[in-house]
C-alpha cells in the first residue's frame, strides 16, 4: 500500500524503471476506487478537487486539467493552475502554447502536455487517427517534445502513436512519457474510467481495454428505478401510500380541541 502521495521528483524518478497505471476519473467514488486499487496516477476535472477529493484519494498523484479552449491568456491559465494545485493538484495537464506552458514552469508549476493525437487540435494532424506512422510524421513528434523539453513541461502524454515510435522517443526524452494507446515503452499507461468499467456508449477506442459492464448495470438500475416510480404512483392513486405509518399521529383529546378551535 501507499503511504504518501508522490512528488514531481518521484514519478520523473520513477521513470524507465517500471509502468505506473493512470486514470481519468470524474467522481470521488471513482477517485476512492483508484485509490483502493493502489492506482498511482488520476487525471481530474478541476472542479473535483477540494477536501473531499483527498479525504477519498489521499496518495493518488492527481493532474487536473486546464482544457484548451476554457482559458486564452497566460495569466488565464496561471490562475487556474494556482487554484488547481492549492485545491489539491499536484500537477496541471496544459496544452495551450509553449509560452503558456513556459511560464507555468517559470512559476513553479508542474505542467503534464501532450503530443500525438491531440484531440483538441486533431485537425492539424487528419482528425482523429493515429500519428507518428511515417518517418515524417514521428520526427514532428520528436520535436514536440524536444520542445516541451525546453518549455520546461515534466510530463507528456503520447497518445496513438505506433508502439515502436513511443518507445523510441520515451527512451531518448527527460519526460515522463504517459502512454494513451501508444505501446508499453513509455513510463505509464493512461485510460479512461468510463472505458475501463464498460460505461462508453458508442465508439470504443482500439487502445482501451473494459474489465466490467457497467452500461448493463445502469439500464437494469434504470428499468429498476422506472418500475419503483410507476409502483409509487399507483399506490397513490389507489391510496395504498401514504398507510398509517407514514403518517404523524395526534392524540384524540388534542384533535378534538383543535377541532374546536377552528370550528367554534
Amino acid at each position: 500500500m501507499k503511504s504518501k502521495r508522490p512528488t514531481v521528483a518521484d514519478i520523473l524518478a520513477l521513470k524507465g524503471k517500471r509502468q505506473l497505471s493512470m486514470l481519468r476519473v470524474v467522481t470521488l467514488e471513482e477517485a476512492e476506487a483508484a485509490e483502493k486499487a493502489g492506482i498511482e496516477m488520476v487525471s481530474v476535472p478541476p472542479a473535483l478537487l477540494g477536501p473531499a477529493f483527498r479525504e477519498a484519494a489521499p496518495t493518488v498523484f492527481a493532474v487536473p486539467g486546464l482544457e484548451y479552449g476554457d482559458f486564452i491568456t497566460a495569466e488565464e491559465y496561471l490562475r487556474a493552475a494556482f487554484q488547481a494545485m492549492r485545491a489539491g493538484g499536484d500537477a496541471v495537464y496544459c496544452a495551450a502554447s509553449l509560452s503558456i506552458i513556459r511560464r507555468l514552469r517559470d512559476e513553479g508549476i508542474p505542467v503534464c502536455s501532450h503530443v500525438g493525437l491531440i484531440p483538441s487540435k486533431a485537425t492539424w494532424t487528419g482528425g482523429f487517427k493515429a500519428v507518428g506512422k511515417t518517418a515524417e510524421s514521428a520526427l514532428s513528434i520528436w520535436m514536440a517534445v524536444q520542445a516541451l523539453e525546453e518549455a520546461g513541461a515534466f510530463a507528456a502524454e503520447i497518445e496513438v502513436v505506433p508502439s515502436e515510435v513511443a518507445a523510441i522517443i520515451s527512451a531518448k526524452t527527460s519526460l515522463f512519457m504517459i502512454s494513451m494507446g501508444a505501446g508499453a515503452g513509455c513510463d505509464a499507461q493512461y485510460l479512461f474510467a468510463d472505458d475501463v468499467l464498460g460505461q462508453t456508449r458508442g465508439h470504443i477506442p482500439r487502445h482501451a481495454k473494459t474489465y466490467r459492464n457497467f452500461a448493463a448495470e445502469y439500464d437494469r438500475l434504470q428499468q429498476e428505478r422506472i418500475a419503483a416510480f410507476q409502483e409509487f404512483r399507483h399506490d397513490v392513486e389507489s391510496g395504498a401510500y401514504p398507510a398509517d405509518q407514514h403518517n404523524v399521529g395526534v392524540p384524540a383529546d388534542e384533535l378534538a380541541r383543535f377541532n374546536t378551535m377552528i370550528n367554534g
